[in-house]
């Protein structure tokens, strides 16, 4: 896969071919980085006016570097899921297909449960601005998938197509039925799930159990 372009160089594109000033540069890399933050912690809906604040610069330096709200969540949203992307091509070079899917499993929930934003946009949130990313990123799923089947090390019988939806029902909240998720949760969840995949070794638990 070649190299996407970053959130903040899609966003300084002009049509002229003109060079961005140095600050406005720092500008916009400050904005999408308080995006990022923003995507994570409040999700796609994140304004305008916080993601300013967050980055330290006042509304109207926003809207002077970005075109839109809109056009900003979408930049960082695809660089984010392009980095995913990314993970899921080096779990395929992985000599071992199972070694190479679980370290994408871990990476990609690791980033659903650390970021709402993230797991909207996989389901939909952003319309069709996204469209060709999440097609990426299904083609990955379905390689990883077949990848590992092949070598005779996960069930059969399971759909590449199952395992999205697996990894997604991982990323919860923190309590249920009056119980304390540790900060670990979802790697004790994930193993569980991988061990139900595998054939037919199962594997150690990491962490604790809830409390």
């Amino acid at each position: 896969m070649d190299t996407p372009m970053s959130a903040v160089d899609r966003l300084l594109i002009d049509p002229s071919g003109r060079q961005p000033r140095a600050d406005a540069r720092r500008n916009v890399e400050r904005l999408v980085t308080a995006a990022r933050a923003a995507i994570a912690e409040t999700g796609v809906d994140a304004g305008a006016h916080e993601i300013a604040a967050r980055a330290g610069v006042g509304v109207g330096t926003f809207y002077r570097r970005i075109p839109s709200r809109e056009l900003l969540l979408l930049a960082v949203l695809d660089e984010v899921l392009g980095e995913t992307i990314e993970v899921a091509d080096r779990a395929l070079a992985d000599p071992d297909p199972w070694q190479g899917l679980s370290e994408f499993a871990t990476a990609y929930v690791k980033l659903r449960s650390e970021s709402c934003g993230i797991g909207e946009a996989l389901g939909g949130a952003c319309g069709e601005g996204l469209d060709a990313t999440l097609a990426a990123l299904r083609e990955r799923f379905r390689l990883l998938v077949e990848r590992v089947q092949s070598a005779g090390v996960m069930r059969s019988d399971v759909a590449w197509q199952d395992v999205p939806f697996l990894l997604a029902s991982i990323a919860t909240g923190r309590h249920t039925l009056g119980l304390q998720a540790t900060e670990d949760q979802w790697r004790r969840t994930l193993s569980v799930l991988l061990d139900g995949l595998r054939t037919p070794t199962a594997t150690t638990l990491p962490g604790r159990a809830p409390w």
